[in-house]
Protein backbone atom coordinates (compact mmCIF):
# COMPACT_ATOMS: atom_id res chain seq x y z
CA UNK A 1 0.00 0.00 0.00
CA UNK A 2 2.57 2.32 0.63
CA UNK A 3 4.35 1.50 -2.54
CA UNK A 4 1.22 2.38 -4.17
CA UNK A 5 0.52 5.69 -2.25
CA UNK A 6 4.51 7.10 -3.44
CA UNK A 7 3.45 6.09 -6.96
CA UNK A 8 0.38 7.78 -6.68
CA UNK A 9 1.83 11.41 -5.08
CA UNK A 10 4.31 10.78 -8.29
CA UNK A 11 2.31 10.86 -11.12
CA UNK A 12 -0.06 13.79 -9.34
CA UNK A 13 3.21 16.07 -9.13
CA UNK A 14 4.07 15.25 -12.92
CA UNK A 15 1.17 15.91 -13.56
CA UNK A 16 0.76 19.85 -11.67
CA UNK A 17 4.40 20.14 -13.07
CA UNK A 18 2.62 19.81 -16.83
CA UNK A 19 -0.85 21.46 -16.49
CA UNK A 20 -3.28 20.06 -19.30
CA UNK A 21 -1.78 16.88 -18.17
CA UNK A 22 -3.53 13.25 -16.46
CA UNK A 23 -2.10 11.09 -14.65
CA UNK A 24 0.04 8.63 -16.93
CA UNK A 25 0.07 10.94 -20.19
CA UNK A 26 2.94 11.75 -21.73
CA UNK A 27 3.50 13.31 -25.32
CA UNK A 28 6.20 12.78 -27.82
CA UNK A 29 7.01 15.48 -30.34
CA UNK A 30 6.36 14.58 -34.16
CA UNK A 31 6.37 17.07 -35.63
CA UNK A 32 7.82 20.64 -34.52
CA UNK A 33 5.89 23.91 -34.77
CA UNK A 34 9.12 25.16 -37.31
CA UNK A 35 8.46 21.85 -39.94
CA UNK A 36 4.89 22.65 -39.66
CA UNK A 37 4.74 26.59 -40.50
CA UNK A 38 7.60 25.97 -43.18
CA UNK A 39 5.73 23.26 -44.76
CA UNK A 40 2.31 25.32 -44.36
CA UNK A 41 4.51 28.10 -46.59
CA UNK A 42 5.23 25.56 -49.35
CA UNK A 43 1.56 24.35 -49.31
CA UNK A 44 0.61 27.65 -49.91
CA UNK A 45 2.88 28.37 -52.93
CA UNK A 46 1.54 25.31 -54.47
CA UNK A 47 -2.19 25.94 -54.28
CA UNK A 48 -1.02 29.71 -55.38
CA UNK A 49 0.75 28.22 -58.18
CA UNK A 50 -2.28 26.08 -59.00
CA UNK A 51 -5.02 28.99 -58.92
CA UNK A 52 -2.89 32.33 -59.07
CA UNK A 53 -5.80 34.94 -59.89
CA UNK A 54 -8.73 32.91 -58.30
CA UNK A 55 -10.23 34.46 -55.08
CA UNK A 56 -10.18 31.07 -52.41
CA UNK A 57 -12.73 29.84 -50.12
CA UNK A 58 -11.42 27.94 -47.60
CA UNK A 59 -13.75 25.76 -46.25
CA UNK A 60 -12.18 24.00 -42.07
CA UNK A 61 -13.48 20.95 -41.18
CA UNK A 62 -14.19 21.64 -36.98
CA UNK A 63 -12.44 21.74 -34.86
CA UNK A 64 -9.10 20.36 -35.62
CA UNK A 65 -8.60 22.47 -38.73
CA UNK A 66 -8.95 25.84 -37.16
CA UNK A 67 -5.00 26.66 -36.64
CA UNK A 68 -3.93 25.30 -40.26
CA UNK A 69 -6.45 27.44 -41.99
CA UNK A 70 -5.51 30.32 -40.02
CA UNK A 71 -2.07 29.90 -40.67
CA UNK A 72 -2.57 28.69 -44.29
CA UNK A 73 -4.84 31.76 -44.98
CA UNK A 74 -2.67 34.14 -43.79
CA UNK A 75 0.80 32.53 -46.16
CA UNK A 76 -1.94 32.27 -49.32
CA UNK A 77 -2.18 35.89 -50.41
CA UNK A 78 -4.64 37.79 -52.80
CA UNK A 79 -8.27 36.72 -52.16
CA UNK A 80 -9.16 34.35 -49.44
CA UNK A 81 -12.22 33.99 -47.65
CA UNK A 82 -13.40 31.06 -45.02
CA UNK A 83 -15.73 29.18 -43.56
CA UNK A 84 -16.54 26.23 -40.99
CA UNK A 85 -18.19 23.35 -41.43
CA UNK A 86 -18.96 20.45 -38.16
CA UNK A 87 -19.11 16.77 -38.89
CA UNK A 88 -18.75 13.93 -36.22
CA UNK A 89 -17.59 10.54 -36.03
CA UNK A 90 -15.46 9.91 -33.15
CA UNK A 91 -17.52 10.92 -29.63
CA UNK A 92 -15.24 10.76 -26.48
CA UNK A 93 -12.99 8.58 -27.37
CA UNK A 94 -9.78 7.81 -29.75
CA UNK A 95 -11.97 5.16 -31.73
CA UNK A 96 -14.02 6.55 -34.57
CA UNK A 97 -18.02 5.26 -34.77
CA UNK A 98 -17.88 4.45 -38.96
CA UNK A 99 -20.62 6.45 -39.37
CA UNK A 100 -20.31 10.47 -40.59
CA UNK A 101 -22.91 12.90 -39.63
CA UNK A 102 -23.10 16.82 -39.78
CA UNK A 103 -23.14 19.02 -37.14
CA UNK A 104 -22.95 22.26 -38.49
CA UNK A 105 -23.56 23.40 -42.07
CA UNK A 106 -21.90 26.13 -44.08
CA UNK A 107 -23.13 29.68 -43.58
CA UNK A 108 -22.57 31.04 -47.54
CA UNK A 109 -22.84 28.91 -50.60
CA UNK A 110 -20.16 27.70 -52.49
CA UNK A 111 -21.33 27.09 -55.79
CA UNK A 112 -19.30 28.86 -58.72
CA UNK A 113 -16.51 29.62 -56.49
CA UNK A 114 -12.93 27.86 -55.58
CA UNK A 115 -12.96 25.93 -52.39
CA UNK A 116 -10.37 24.13 -50.63
CA UNK A 117 -11.41 21.76 -48.26
CA UNK A 118 -9.01 22.06 -45.02
CA UNK A 119 -8.64 18.72 -42.72
CA UNK A 120 -6.85 18.38 -40.09
CA UNK A 121 -6.01 14.31 -40.18
CA UNK A 122 -6.89 12.13 -43.18
CA UNK A 123 -6.64 8.57 -41.38
CA UNK A 124 -9.67 5.94 -42.75
CA UNK A 125 -11.11 8.34 -45.20
CA UNK A 126 -14.60 8.00 -44.63
CA UNK A 127 -15.42 12.05 -43.60
CA UNK A 128 -13.61 13.31 -45.89
CA UNK A 129 -15.27 11.04 -48.94
CA UNK A 130 -18.55 12.13 -47.27
CA UNK A 131 -17.71 15.73 -47.66
CA UNK A 132 -16.46 15.70 -50.92
CA UNK A 133 -20.03 14.13 -52.10
CA UNK A 134 -22.10 16.79 -50.12
CA UNK A 135 -19.53 19.72 -51.85
CA UNK A 136 -19.85 18.28 -55.24
CA UNK A 137 -23.77 18.48 -54.76
CA UNK A 138 -23.53 22.04 -54.01
CA UNK A 139 -21.36 23.01 -57.81
CA UNK A 140 -18.31 24.64 -56.83
CA UNK A 141 -16.37 25.83 -59.69
CA UNK A 142 -13.19 24.30 -58.65
CA UNK A 143 -12.66 21.60 -55.36
CA UNK A 144 -9.52 20.50 -53.83
CA UNK A 145 -8.72 19.19 -50.58
CA UNK A 146 -5.70 20.12 -48.20
CA UNK A 147 -4.70 17.49 -45.02
CA UNK A 148 -2.16 18.71 -42.58
CA UNK A 149 -1.93 15.13 -41.88
CA UNK A 150 -2.34 11.78 -43.57
CA UNK A 151 -2.62 8.41 -41.79
CA UNK A 152 -2.17 6.32 -45.20
CA UNK A 153 -1.90 2.60 -43.45
CA UNK A 154 -5.67 3.57 -41.99
CA UNK A 155 -7.22 4.21 -44.81
CA UNK A 156 -10.74 2.40 -45.60
CA UNK A 157 -12.80 4.68 -48.11
CA UNK A 158 -10.56 5.34 -51.70
CA UNK A 159 -9.62 8.87 -51.11
CA UNK A 160 -6.71 10.84 -51.69
CA UNK A 161 -6.11 14.88 -50.92
CA UNK A 162 -4.42 17.55 -53.34
CA UNK A 163 -1.93 19.15 -51.46
CA UNK A 164 -1.11 16.99 -47.64
CA UNK A 165 1.70 18.17 -45.59
CA UNK A 166 3.02 15.45 -44.32
CA UNK A 167 2.61 11.58 -43.86
CA UNK A 168 2.57 9.96 -40.58
CA UNK A 169 2.46 6.47 -38.67
CA UNK A 170 -0.62 5.02 -37.34
CA UNK A 171 -0.52 6.98 -33.72
CA UNK A 172 -2.59 9.04 -32.07
CA UNK A 173 -1.67 12.58 -32.02
CA UNK A 174 -3.11 16.02 -30.67
CA UNK A 175 -1.93 19.31 -30.54
CA UNK A 176 -1.82 22.26 -33.55
CA UNK A 177 -5.78 21.66 -33.61
CA UNK A 178 -6.06 18.00 -33.20
CA UNK A 179 -7.37 16.74 -29.65
CA UNK A 180 -7.90 14.23 -26.99
CA UNK A 181 -11.34 14.57 -25.56
CA UNK A 182 -11.10 18.25 -26.19
CA UNK A 183 -7.73 18.36 -24.36
CA UNK A 184 -3.77 19.05 -26.24
CA UNK A 185 -5.64 21.44 -29.10
CA UNK A 186 -3.66 24.65 -27.67
CA UNK A 187 -0.36 22.50 -28.04
CA UNK A 188 2.37 24.58 -30.89
CA UNK A 189 3.69 21.60 -31.94
CA UNK A 190 1.87 17.96 -33.07
CA UNK A 191 2.32 15.09 -30.43
CA UNK A 192 2.33 11.70 -29.97
CA UNK A 193 -0.53 10.87 -27.06
CA UNK A 194 0.75 8.15 -24.82
CA UNK A 195 -2.08 6.89 -22.62
CA UNK A 196 -2.18 4.99 -19.69
CA UNK A 197 -2.35 1.25 -20.13
CA UNK A 198 -6.28 1.17 -18.77
CA UNK A 199 -6.94 3.81 -21.82
CA UNK A 200 -4.82 2.54 -24.60
CA UNK A 201 -7.57 2.21 -27.51
CA UNK A 202 -6.56 2.02 -31.67
CA UNK A 203 -5.35 5.32 -32.94
CA UNK A 204 -7.31 7.90 -34.71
Amino acid sequence: MAKKAKRIKRQIRRTREKPGYRPGESLHVLISDARLHRRIRELAREIRRDFPKDELHLVGVLKGSVFFLSDLARELGGEVSFDFIGVSSYGSGTDSTGEVRLTKDLDVSIESRTVILVEDILDTGLTLKYLLHVFEERKPKHLRTIVLLDKVERRIADVKADYTGFAIPNEFVVGYGLDFDQRYRNLPTVCILHLPTAKKAKSK
